[in-house]
């Protein structure tokens, strides 16, 4: 691999959201970076939707009486583990980048 294509996978995490839209709009060719670009974007994607389903799932929950708040403030630990783990996930796959490696993150 070049260190062009290491550079722009690496970036591709660095920028959340708009590292991956520049390597898709610029470089679609290059299928390292590609990977990369694809991999973060849906990192960044899940780390929107989690707080948006909780946030949901807690509002139907305080319908429940009584232990509706109890149970949206414990599904909240699910928020907290989803984002420790992207966060792992996340410095795996900028790992993996530097690495010129295509390993899931």
């Amino acid at each position: 691999m070049q260190k062009s294509n290491r550079t722009l996978a690496f970036l591709a995490y660095l920028l959340p959201l708009v590292g991956p839209l520049l390597v898709l709009l610029t470089d679609r060719k290059n299928t390292f970076a590609l990977y990369h670009a694809c991999q973060s974007l849906g990192l960044t994607l899940i780390a929107i939707v989690a707080p948006i389903a909780w946030a949901v799932c807690a509002w139907l929950l305080m319908w429940i009486p009584l232990a509706g708040g109890l149970l949206a403030a414990a599904l909240f630990a699910l928020v907290v583990a989803a984002y420790i783990t992207l966060f792992i996930a996340w410095l795996a796959g900028m790992s993996n980048a530097l690495r010129n490696e295509l390993a899931p993150a």
